[in-house]
């Protein structure tokens, strides 16, 4: 089999095709949290605090010299960082939780048997007539 049409089969599979989709929509979700972490949370809180502006709080190690750029830790980056991991971790467990719920449900439903065959009904039908006749 040509390495092109392996390849076409795999791409074309409706897990690697969810996958992508999936991933996708994380990316365009992890944009919208860290725009809602450092543009509406983040604000209230430094103010909060202060006036403080966490996307600027960062340790000097070494000034700029000699046309060289100073040598910072952005650690307010890292904390906004932090904060969008929380928020996406709590959104995430929230959706796993009802998702797992309606499993439980779906699970829980008393499954109906299926309706017997012509030949299961017919089988029955000459059992009855043998067992009669005994």
């Amino acid at each position: 089999m040509s390495m092109l049409k392996e390849f076409k089969e795999f791409a074309v599979k409706g897990n690697v095709v969810d996958m992508a989709v999936g991933i996708i929509i994380g990316a365009a979700f992890g944009k919208i949290v860290s725009s809602f972490v450092g543009d509406v949370v983040m604000p209230p809180v430094g103010a909060l605090l202060g006036g403080v502006d966490f996307s600027q709080l960062s340790i000097i190690v070494k000034e700029a010299a000699d046309g060289k750029p100073a040598v910072v830790i952005s650690y307010g980056k890292f904390l906004l960082a932090i904060f969008d991991f929380i928020i996406i971790a709590f959104v995430i467990f929230v959706a796993v939780k009802g998702i797992n719920r309606l499993k439980r449900k779906e699970a829980a439903a008393p499954e109906i048997p299926p309706a017997p065959s012509k030949e299961e009904i017919l089988l029955a039908e000459i059992r009855d007539i043998l067992s009669s006749k005994k």
